[in-house]
C-alpha cells in the first residue's frame, strides 16, 4: 500500500502542512502511521476519504498509441491491435486514445485528451509499448501528473537502448520539425542531415 508523506499528502488535497498537524491534535484526521522517525503518513484510502475519490471500479485502463505522421497509419493501426490484445489481456475496462504527431509535440489532441483525464481522476493506469510513444521529451513531467493523481504508467517494452540510439533519435525528432517549416535549399540540406543520420545509425 502506498503511502504519502506529510509534504506529498498536503499537496494532494490542497492544504498546507500545518492544516494536517492541526487535524491531527483535534482528532479530525490522523495520519494512517508515524515512522520511528516521527514523520506522518498518509494512506491512499485517506486520501480518496479527504478528497471523496470514487473508487478504482470507475477508473479505466488507458492505451496510449502515437505514430509521427499521417504516413504512418498502417503502423498506427498495428499498434492499436498490439494495444487492445494486451488489455483485453489484462481483463480491466480500457479506452485507446491515438495521436499523431511529433513526440516533441506538447500540444496533440489526443495527449491533451489524456492528462485531462488523468487530472479528472478518470485514469487508474495508462499503458504505452514504448516510453517514447507517449513523449520523447518530458516523460518525467507526465509521470509526475500521474504519480500526484495516483495513476500508475506502465511500459510494455522496457528494452534500453543505448546512448547513440537515444541521441540519434533525439537529433532526428528536433531537425525534421524544423525541416518542416523550412523551405528550398535549407529545407532540402535538413532532410539529407536527416538521411545521413539515420544511414550512420543503421
Amino acid at each position: 500500500m502506498k503511502h504519502y508523506t506529510i509534504h506529498e499528502f498536503s499537496k494532494l488535497i490542497g492544504r498546507t502542512t500545518q492544516t494536517l498537524r492541526n487535524w491531527d491534535k483535534s482528532g479530525k484526521l490522523k495520519p494512517h502511521h508515524t515512522g520511528a522517525n516521527g514523520y506522518r503518513y498518509y494512506s491512499n484510502e485517506q486520501l480518496k476519504q479527504v478528497l471523496n475519490i470514487s473508487d478504482d471500479k470507475n477508473r479505466k485502463v488507458i492505451g496510449y498509441c502515437r505514430v509521427y505522421s499521417n504516413k504512418q497509419k498502417d503502423d498506427l493501426e498495428r499498434q492499436v491491435e498490439s494495444m487492445q490484445t494486451y488489455l483485453i489481456g489484462g481483463g480491466e475496462r480500457f479506452e485507446i486514445i491515438t495521436d499523431i504527431g511529433s513526440g516533441i509535440n506538447y500540444n496533440k489532441k489526443g495527449l491533451k485528451q489524456l492528462i485531462q483525464k488523468i487530472t479528472n481522476n478518470e485514469v487508474k493506469k495508462i499503458v504505452v509499448l514504448y516510453k517514447d510513444r507517449l513523449l520523447r521529451f518530458g516523460f518525467e513531467l507526465v509521470e509526475y501528473i500521474a504519480y500526484l493523481n495516483n495513476c500508475e504508467i506502465e511500459i510494455i517494452d522496457s528494452t534500453e537502448k543505448t546512448e547513440q540510439q537515444e541521441l540519434v533519435e533525439d537529433l532526428v525528432q528536433i531537425i525534421t520539425v524544423f525541416s518542416c517549416r523550412l523551405q528550398g535549399k535549407r529545407a532540402k540540406k535538413a532532410r539529407e542531415m536527416v538521411k545521413e543520420l539515420i544511414e550512420e545509425d543503421d
